[in-house]
């Protein structure tokens, strides 16, 4: 469940916003609260809102940005439009706003079921609410309406993430940024960040000590390499940009690349292929989780990155051309904010039985998260492979990576 404050404003485009998606019918309005003399008219339009909001703002002039306009986003379709109220409605108690006019809308026009929350910051007494490390409080909030104790959550998730097979630390972080945690490697302490705050540490000698255990498992990779190689026909490795969603159905910024057969291996298979790169260039390597297997590896151990997104000889005759994908984990509008977090049974397995495995493996859904851009450097962690082949030393090629 993510919470989101949206970008300050200084009117209330937010009623306007939601309102347009409901004409187009990919909005419902669920809840309308304290709008006083509002309440007996049969049809009031989205302008009488707006005043109305309007009217109790100028109690205090003296804010420049008076709207409050907050999404709450669950995961797919996990909670349905009216449990999405009922928490929304309990989250505005809990942030002080409950006595407050506000709009619950409904919005069904992306993957993920949200709700739009609009209201003004002052109060009926001319007061205005705290806003102080607002979005720490409302993830605690949030918190608290779930019944998500975080302190016992990151515990979970950091002793799960340690019973992984993984070869660097970077690979571990990696298994904590899926689950929306910043870790920060200090005086040999992993400080671990959610919700704009520090939630735990962890020495990093327990880190080196499952490195130290770390071994390869041949038998997975030739497994893994060889379920690439008979599903590339069927689904297009090349690579395409997911990119955020703007107003007025416009694309954002490049936020990470995927492809077909990537999002294939992580729904049938529970593999997730996370591509790197920076500062807007393609993809210089990969790193691939395996959740089935509870391990991670260097994409260059199964394959290198130029091999992995190479069409199949089937797809090469014909040009396919993927569109980018709109990121719709944070539904946006008008006045929208990108989010920031802050602080901030194998072993008898055979190559030619993919078949038996995959059956037994369809289905498997990865773990019920929203899985952030991430944001670590991988450059120091990859091997020349990933980037330039197996080939790159006998051909006597440049070093291309600097670390």
């Amino acid at each position: 469940m993510i919470v989101k404050f949206l970008r300050p404003a200084s009117s209330f485009k937010g009623v306007g916003y939601s309102f347009a998606k409901m004409l187009l019918d990919k909005g419902e309005l669920m809840e309308v609260k304290n709008f006083g003399a509002l309440a007996g008219l049969s049809n009031p339009r989205a302008e009488d809102y707006v005043n109305y909001l309007e009217a109790v703002t100028d109690k205090n002039k003296r804010i420049v940005y008076p709207q409050l306009h907050v999404t709450i986003s669950t995961k797919g379709r996990n909670h349905s439009k009216s449990e999405l109220t009922g928490i929304a409605e309990k989250w505005l108690e809990g942030m002080g706003y409950g006595s407050h006019p506000y709009l619950i809308i409904f919005h069904k026009d992306t993957q993920n079921n949200h709700v739009h929350l609009v209201s003004t910051r002052i109060g009926r007494d001319g007061k205005k609410v705290k806003d102080s490390y607002e979005r720490i409080k409302g993830y605690q909030v949030l918190n608290e309406v779930m019944g998500l104790d975080e302190n016992l959550q990151v515990q979970k998730d950091k002793n799960y993430a340690l019973t992984y097979n993984f070869s660097s630390r970077t690979q571990f972080m990696m298994l904590l940024e899926v689950k929306g945690y910043t870790l920060n490697l200090k005086d040999g302490i992993f400080q671990i960040f959610k919700f704009g705050k520090k939630l735990d540490s962890l020495p990093v000698e327990k880190v080196d000590e499952r490195i130290a255990d770390h071994q390869q498992n041949k038998k997975r990779i030739e497994q893994l390499r060889a379920i690439i190689e008979k599903y590339r026909p069927d689904f297009n490795p090349e690579l395409f940009p997911e990119t955020g969603k703007l107003a007025g159905g416009g694309e954002g910024k490049t936020t990470g690349y995927n492809s077909e057969l990537a999002g294939m291996l992580q729904r049938d298979f529970g593999l997730q292929i996370f591509f790197h790169a920076k500062d807007g260039k393609q993809p210089y390597g990969y790193t691939v989780i395996d959740h089935a297997k509870k391990a991670v590896y260097k994409g260059g151990d199964l394959m290198p990155l130029a091999e992995f997104i190479k069409p199949a000889p089937e797809q090469a005759n014909h040009t396919t051309i993927n569109k980018p994908v709109e990121i719709s984990e944070f539904p946006e509008s008008e006045d929208f904010e990108f989010p920031q977090i802050n602080g901030d049974e194998s072993e008898n397995w055979y190559a030619d039985d993919i078949e038996n495995y995959h059956t037994e493996f369809t289905g498997f859904q990865a773990p019920d998260i929203y899985v952030p851009p991430l944001r670590i450097d991988i450059s120091d962690d990859i091997d020349d492979e990933q980037i330039n082949g197996r080939n790159r030393k006998r051909k006597r090629k440049a070093r291309t990576n600097t670390r």
